[in-house]
């Protein structure tokens, strides 16, 4: 379809809207314009605001009716794993679900990391995959593979749709079908991916069939009754277990990693449970609560380097533990958690087993939200003197921190991580790579009440998808940042490819230090040959040089000056990379170091 086509049926749809309050879009020119059209109203009824679409010519139908609806932002993104973990970053900012749409053959199966990611971490992504019908299956034609269930047991539901009929009563199966895939996606206890394999009869393009298509709708009476449930209840808590802890002078809240799509929300209410319980709060880098310190008095963010001091890590063993979420990151904290036996209760909305350590664990279903009311009927507790032992401790560790970062002038990715809380714009989102990065975040990423809004993928923990993620992140607009090493992001390169379609900006802040630096914290690393060639997997990219290719804006950081000033203002648009080089092996002993020694320095007043 030419520019002046597509424009004047635009124009044609924007007149037939002027009376009523839904979009028109239902395009009776064959029964496949007519199936697509009426699955794309369907969707835009339940809130779809953004679909990302793979070039391909079997899912013409459904890209042809996405691309011409009028309230549904269309991207185009040519490489299939690229464009699905885009969409996963679309969906953590939006909080609600996004189409993932391409052709038939092997284009789906570029989909799958970010599917399997997309159920670990609880996101609704929408996944359609265009396939031949069943008499062109299993006989030679081109581009055609067993689509049967693709995804295994990685999404909440699994579905091949009819081949699209044109009559009304299997109109309303397809649209019965895709409102129980929204509403089954955004369930709080079961959301996650959902997988319709969509076959698709020829003509493909929107052009008329040889019999024209007879069932006319009254469209506004057809999707009359499309409309989302209402967000069912968390399950509440009930009174004998918040009055288990009632009375604990040493009890612990940990706050594993968390991106809830209100974290002013989220934050309120696990104040709540450690005011009210009198419990202080052991808060991962990836959770908002280290961005919101003015709520938390008893907030810990350094229990990594504290619990390396021996005698502390004994004095501080607690009696009973509220874990919220998945356990922090920290391989230190867990093998604490290990040691000494207590009592364990783990808040899941989803009722997942999220206990690694295997210790005496009860499970609370329910939100942190829901828990909060459960215990805001008790009074404030005053702080004990357990919890005065933490305070004491992160307040001396915090003091080492700044201390030793306002002497360091060389290159070191714990700075960074360390530095760009206090330096980024208020309530800029921020995306983290996993790897090293994410670590550095829970070592040195300092209380603040800046209200950064972190995003992560910690659902399998991959490199996977990085720079596509973190662009779906920033699509709607906002300009966000990526803190990233040098091997997650070569491994999303074609993530570049989405520039052009982006609306937002992105500043990547790279640590390269040409090779894995996670390897080098490894027994292996002391095992050379292979370590080197076969671990660290050294590389020797010219990043200016990468950039220049895509059109991106380089910098070289050689001052930490340098680095505070550029992401002290975000631009509104495109893309940059500042690159900030430093040393693996180096930084790796640094770490171990710094962290040691500021566990060293602890000495609490007795």
């Amino acid at each position: 379809m030419g520019d002046i086509e597509a424009a004047a049926l635009r124009d044609t749809r924007v007149q037939s809207l002027s009376s009523v309050s839904i979009a028109m879009t239902f395009d009776y020119r064959n029964p496949n314009t007519l199936w697509a059209s009426v699955a794309v109203a369907t969707l835009a009824k339940l809130g779809l605001k953004t679909a990302v679409v793979c070039p391909g010519s079997r899912s013409t139908p459904l890209t042809y009716a996405l691309a011409m609806h009028p309230d549904i932002d269309a991207v185009p993104v040519l490489d299939e794993r690229s464009a699905a973990f885009f969409a996963l970053g679309c969906v953590k900012q939006q909080g609600q679900p996004v189409v993932l749409v391409c052709t038939s053959g092997t284009a789906g199966a570029n989909f799958y990391p970010a599917v399997i990611e997309a159920y670990e971490s609880q996101v609704p992504l929408l996944v359609f995959t265009a396939d031949r019908p069943p008499e062109l299956r299993d006989c030679g034609a081109g581009q055609a593979i067993d689509q049967q269930k693709l995804y295994g047991d990685f999404v909440v539901a699994y579905e091949e749709l009819a081949v699209p009929v044109a009559t009304e009563s299997m109109l309303a199966y397809l649209r019965q079908r895709l409102v129980w895939a929204w509403r089954q996606m955004t369930a709080e206890s079961g959301r996650g991916p959902i997988h319709f394999n969509c076959p698709f009869r020829d003509p493909l393009p929107p052009i008329p069939a040889a019999q024209p298509v007879s069932v006319q709708l009254d469209e506004a009476d057809f999707l009359a009754g499309v409309q989302v449930a209402p967000a069912r209840q968390p399950i509440m808590v009930s009174v004998p277990e918040v009055k288990a802890w009632e009375g604990c002078q040493r009890g612990l809240i940990i706050a594993g990693p968390a991106q809830p799509r209100r974290p002013a929300d989220y934050v309120k209410a696990v104040a709540t449970l450690s005011q009210h319980l009198g419990w202080p709060v052991l808060a991962e880098g990836l959770s908002p609560l280290r961005n919101y310190q003015n709520q938390f008095p008893s907030l810990v963010s350094t229990y990594d380097a504290v619990l390396r001091h021996p005698e502390l890590a004994v004095t501080l063993q607690p009696e009973m533990v509220l874990q919220l979420g998945p356990l922090p990151i920290s391989k230190v904290l867990r093998q604490w958690l290990g040691q000494f036996a207590h009592q364990r209760w783990v808040v899941s909305i989803t009722g997942r087993d999220l206990d690694p350590t295997h210790g005496s664990v009860r499970s609370l279903q329910t939100s942190v939200m829901a828990l909060a009311q459960a215990i805001s009927h008790r009074a404030v507790q005053p702080p004990t003197p357990y919890v005065q032992m933490w305070q004491q401790a992160e307040q001396q560790v915090c003091a080492q921190r700044d201390h030793t970062f306002s002497q360091m002038e060389e290159p070191f990715e714990g700075k960074v991580a360390g530095l760009l809380a206090p330096w980024l714009p208020q309530e800029t989102p921020v995306f983290i790579a996993n790897s090293m990065p994410v670590r550095d975040v829970e070592y040195f990423w300092p209380p603040n009440d800046r209200h950064h809004q972190i995003y992560f993928s910690r659902g399998v923990n991959g490199i996977d998808g990085t720079l596509s993620t973190a662009l779906g992140m920033v699509h709607d607009g906002r300009q966000g940042v990526l803190l990233t090493g040098d091997l997650a992001l070569l491994h999303d390169t074609n993530g570049f490819l989405s520039a052009q379609h982006l609306r937002g900006h992105l500043t990547i802040v790279l640590l390269n230090n040409q090779g894995g630096g996670i390897f080098e914290n490894l027994p292996i690393a002391q095992f050379e040959p292979p370590f080197e060639k076969f671990f660290a997997a050294p590389q020797k990219i010219n990043f200016q040089r990468l950039c220049r290719v895509y059109d991106v804006e380089y910098t070289l950081i050689n001052r930490w000056a340098e680095l505070k000033r550029l992401v002290g203002k975000l631009p509104q648009y495109g893309i940059r990379l500042l690159e900030v080089r430093t040393d693996r092996r180096a930084d790796a002993q640094r770490r171990r170091q710094v962290l040691q020694s500021w566990a060293d320095s602890i000495h609490l007043s007795t």
